[in-house]
C-alpha cells in the first residue's frame, strides 16, 4: 500500500501548492481521495493513470475538495473509458455533476451517498476494505479508512506435503481451521501454517476541528493523514473555522498510538511550512509534511 500526495493546500492554490487530492494504491488498484482544483494536472505530472481509478471518495462539499472532479470525469469519457466508476460522496455532488455534464458519458457512474454522522463499510473485497467515519467540520464531512487485508495464516509448503493435506483445504487452513483425516486424526492448524503479516491501515481524517472523538476510528493505524490548516498562533481562527492546528493533529496521533503522521491542508497564508513540523514533532516525533509528489509507503 502507498499514498501519493497530489494536492496539500486548503481553499486557495498558493506557492505552487494545489488543493486537496491523494491517490491510494493497494496492490496496483488506485483510489482517488478528494479531487481539488488541478488534480488532473498533478496526476499527469506524477504519472498517475486515471484509467486505473475505479473508486473516488469525496469527503465533503467544500470546493477545494471537489472542484477538479467534473473535469476528471469528463476527461475519462473523452479518453474512451467504458468501465463503471464508483463515487462515494455527499448527495449534492451528483447534482453538481449533472448540472455541468448534461450529456451521456461513455461509462456509468454508481453513486453511494455518505450519510451525515454515519460510519459504514463502503467497499469490502477479498484483499482490501474501505470504511468511512464522521469527522467534525463546518459541513457534514467524512474521513476514510483503507485496510489492506492479509491472510490470517500462511501455509508452510513442506509441512503440507509431509502431512499430505489436500489442496482443496488450503483456503480453510489460512482461515485457521484444523484438518481432519478420514480416520478421525486431527492435524492442528499450527503444524502446517504460521502467523500471517498484520493488516496495513491508512486513515484520511479529512477536514476537521480538533476532535478526540475520531480516535477510535484511527487508533493504531500505520499512517494517518490529518489536516493542519494553521499553526497554534492561529488557534482561535482554527476553532472558528472548524479546522486544526499542527499541535492538535500531533496530539491526535499521539493519543491514537498511530505509527506515522502526515499533515497537510495548509492555509495559503503560509509560504514556509517548516513551522508546522516544528510545532508537531515535539508532541509526535514521527510526523512528516504531506508535500505534493511525495509517496508514502505503508
Amino acid at each position: 500500500m502507498k499514498v501519493t500526495i497530489l494536492g496539500n493546500n486548503s481553499a486557495l492554490p498558493a506557492f505552487g501548492r494545489y488543493p486537496t487530492a491523494q491517490v491510494v494504491d493497494i496492490n496496483e488498484q488506485l483510489f482517488l481521495m478528494d479531487c481539488g482544483e488541478g488534480c488532473q494536472m498533478r496526476m499527469q505530472q506524477f504519472n498517475i493513470k486515471s484509467d486505473k481509478i475505479n473508486h473516488i471518495f469525496i469527503s465533503h462539499v467544500h470546493g477545494d475538495h471537489y472542484l477538479g472532479l467534473v473535469g476528471l470525469i469528463s476527461s475519462m469519457s473523452l479518453k474512451g473509458r467504458e468501465r463503471d466508476l464508483y463515487l462515494y460522496c455527499p448527495k449534492e455532488i451528483k447534482k453538481i455533476i449533472e448540472l455541468q455534464l448534461p450529456f451521456a458519458l461513455g461509462y456509468t457512474i454508481h453513486y453511494h451517498f455518505l450519510e451525515e454522522g454515519k460510519a459504514e463499510t463502503l467497499v469490502n473485497q477479498e484483499k482490501f476494505q474501505i470504511d468511512c467515519f464522521p469527522v467534525y467540520h463546518s459541513v457534514p464531512t467524512h474521513g476514510f479508512k483503507f485496510t489492506e487485508k492479509k491472510r490470517k495464516r500462511v501455509l508452510v509448503p513442506n509441512n503440507l506435503r509431509d502431512y499430505e493435506i489436500p489442496k482443496y483445504f488450503y483456503k480453510r487452513l489460512t482461515d485457521g481451521e484444523d484438518y481432519t483425516y478420514p480416520t478421525g486424526e486431527i492435524i492442528k492448524n499450527e503444524w502446517v501454517t504460521q502467523a500471517g503479516l498484520p493488516q496495513k491501515v491508512y486513515c484520511f481524517a479529512a477536514d476537521t476541528r480538533f476532535a478526540p472523538e475520531i480516535i477510535p476510528d484511527i487508533a493504531e493505524c500505520d499512517l494517518l493523514y490529518h489536516e493542519t490548516t494553521y499553526t497554534e498562533e492561529n488557534n482561535e481562527k482554527a476553532t472558528q473555522r472548524f479546522h486544526s492546528t499542527a499541535k492538535q493533529a500531533a496530539t491526535i496521533a499521539f493519543e491514537g498510538k498511530i505509527k506515522k503522521l502526515i499533515i497537510g491542508h495548509f492555509s495559503s497564508k503560509y509560504k514556509d511550512l517548516q513551522p508546522f513540523l516544528n510545532e508537531a514533532k515535539p508532541i509526535f516525533e514521527h510526523t512528516e509534511l504531506a508535500l505534493e509528489g511525495m509517496v508514502f509507503e505503508i
